[in-house]
C-alpha cells in the first residue's frame, strides 16, 4: 500500500501492518530501515499483545498459562487492508482460533497510518469484542536509517527537549529465566548536555536503554549540528519542532546504520503478569 504527497512517499504492508518505507522527496533520503536480514529483517513492526518479553515467556490469564513470544504475534500476522487512499491506509487483524491458543481474547486490532504534510501519523485501535476484561500492551518499533551510507553513530545525537537527565533501566542478559526482560529495580541515570546525548558504539553494550514512566514527551535523532533528522512524538501537545509529543520510549540498536526509538504504552517487567 502506498501513501504519497509532494514531500513523502510511504509504503506499508499487510504483513504485520508494518511501514516498510518512508522516502523524503526533498533530499532523496530513505528514512526507514530497509530490512536487511543480515542485521535485522524488519522495518517498523507493531508490538501486540505484549511488548518485549514476559518472565519465562509465560503469561497467566484467568488461571491458565500461555506461552508468549517476544513482542507478540501481531508483527508476524497477515492483516487485512480495509481502507486505502493516497493519504491514509487502515489495516485490521481479527482474533481467531489460532490467536486464542496464545492469547485467549476476542479482539479487533486496527493499525491506521495518515500522511499529513511532512508527518506520518500512526493510530492504534484495540477493540475488545468479548465480554471479559482484556489485558494487553501495544507498541511501535520503527527503525531509522542514517541519512548517508558512510555515517556512523557518533554523527548523530539523541535530543530530548526540556530534559537535563533521564532515568533508565536495562535488559536482563544473564539469568536464564529472566533473559530479555527488564530489570526495574536497577535504575541508572543518563546525563544530558543541552538536552542531548551523543550516540556512540558503547551505548548499547548492555542491549536496550529502557526509559520508563512518563519522563519523555518526545525524542529526536538529530545530526551533530542539532538539525532534526527524524522524531518520534505522540499526544496532543506541540513540540519545539512543531510536531506532536509522545509518552514512553525505548532506545535500541541492531548493529549497522540504524537506531530505533520505540514508543510504548506499557511494557512488561521481569515479574509474571
Amino acid at each position: 500500500m502506498k501513501l504519497e504527497n509532494q514531500y513523502l512517499l510511504v509504503e506499508a504492508s499487510e504483513d504485520g501492518a508494518e511501514i516498510t518505507k518512508i522516502y523524503n522527496k526533498e533530499d532523496g533520503t530513505d528514512i526507514i530501515w530497509e530490512g536487511n536480514p543480515e542485521f535485522w529483517k524488519r522495518h517498523s513492526p507493531v508490538l501486540f499483545p505484549n511488548v518485549g518479553k514476559t518472565y519465562k515467556n509465560k503469561m497467566l490469564i484467568n488461571g491458565e498459562e500461555y506461552t508468549t513470544s517476544q513482542h507478540g504475534f501481531a508483527r508476524d500476522s497477515v492483516f487485512e487492508c480495509v481502507e486505502s487512499t493516497d493519504s491514509m491506509v487502515s489495516f485490521l487483524l481479527n482474533s481467531s482460533e489460532e490467536t486464542k491458543k496464545k492469547y485467549p481474547f476476542d479482539f479487533k486490532l486496527f493499525i491506521n497510518y495518515y500522511l499529513e504534510g511532512k508527518e506520518v501519523k500512526v493510530e492504534w485501535k484495540v477493540e475488545n469484542t468479548g465480554n471479559e476484561t482484556m489485558y494487553f500492551t501495544i507498541g511501535a518499533h520503527p527503525a531509522f536509517r542514517f541519512a548517508k551510507k558512510d555515517e556512523v553513530k557518533s554523527d548523530y545525537i539523541l535530543k530530548f527537549p526540556g530534559k537535563d537527565q533521564l532515568e533508565y533501566i536495562l535488559v536482563d542478559k544473564e539469568t536464564e529465566d529472566g533473559m530479555g526482560t527488564a530489570i526495574p529495580e536497577e535504575k541508572r541515570t543518563l546525563k544530558l548536555e543541552n538536552n542531548t546525548y551523543v550516540l556512540n558504539e558503547e551505548i548499547f553494550d548492555n542491549d536496550a536503554l529502557i526509559l520508563d514512566g512518563t519522563q519523555i514527551e518526545e525524542a529526536w535523532v538529530c545530526h551533530k549540528d542539532g538539525t532534526p533528522y527524524v522524531g518520534n512524538v505522540k499526544g496532543s501537545q506541540v513540540s519545539e519542532f512543531g510536531q506532536l509529543r509522545m509518552r514512553l520510549s525505548y532506545v535500541w540498536n541492531h548493529g549497522w546504520d540504524v537506531v530505533m526509538i520505540e514508543d510504548l504504552t506499557r511494557r512488561f517487567h521481569r515479574r509474571t503478569i
